[in-house]
């Protein structure tokens, strides 16, 4: 059911900046605020195009999201202390499969937008010297109470990037944590990779 919701709202992911790197003067809430209204422009325009295209959603996402997403810090809050037992050589493996994972599992979602409207809360920009922050919004719904999505970017050269998201309290990150540990108690981090690599490849096929 947590999965389920999860998928429903990750084309979210695609109300992120277009621009993140246009200018990081720029609140981490008004960035998000300005680009996404541009991106639900975008969806509302192209929704016939790309129910019948998906390939152009893998595109968009690939193209436009996944500079500004840090999937580093990501595929670090995914494995927990086993990302510290990897070496090199798994940590770049595991970052590439994880990443190809989600957007090939959550990429049908943008089709499935329905003119939800985001409501964006009051902002507390971090405290000086602080690299992290949170922009709290909330998703209406025709029925049912909202839903809340927080945003949790780090800035690095002068550069806003996602590392996070938490839709109604659970972490889209850290969710398959448990999942990922299980597995790699079974059949090792090797195994792991292995396992996201086939079910890479059965979604491409």
């Amino acid at each position: 059911m947590i999965m389920k919701k999860i998928s429903k709202i990750f084309l979210l992911l695609l109300l992120l900046p277009w621009m993140l790197q246009a200018n990081a003067a720029m609140g981490p809430d008004e960035l998000i605020k300005q680009t996404s209204e541009k991106v639900l422009n975008t969806l509302s325009k192209n929704k016939v195009e790309f129910e019948k295209n998906p390939d152009k959603v893998d595109q968009l996402i690939n193209d436009i999201i996944l500079p500004h997403l840090d999937f580093k810090a990501m595929s670090k809050l995914a494995l927990g202390k086993n990302w510290r037992k990897a070496n090199k050589e798994q940590r770049a493996k595991f970052v590439e499969a994880f990443k190809t994972m989600l957007v090939r599992t959550y990429s049908k979602s943008l089709t499935e937008y329905t003119d939800q409207k985001i409501d964006f809360l009051p902002y507390h920009p971090p405290a000086k010297g602080k690299r992290t922050t949170i922009v709290k919004t909330q998703i209406k719904q025709d029925a049912g109470p909202a839903i809340p999505i927080d945003y949790r970017l780090r800035i690095k050269n002068d550069i806003w990037k996602v590392y996070d998201i938490k839709i109604d309290g659970i972490s889209l990150v850290t969710n398959y944590r448990n999942s990922f540990a299980s597995d790699i108690r079974k059949v090792g981090m090797d195994g792991l990779i292995d396992k996201l690599l086939v079910k890479n490849t059965k979604k491409s096929s």
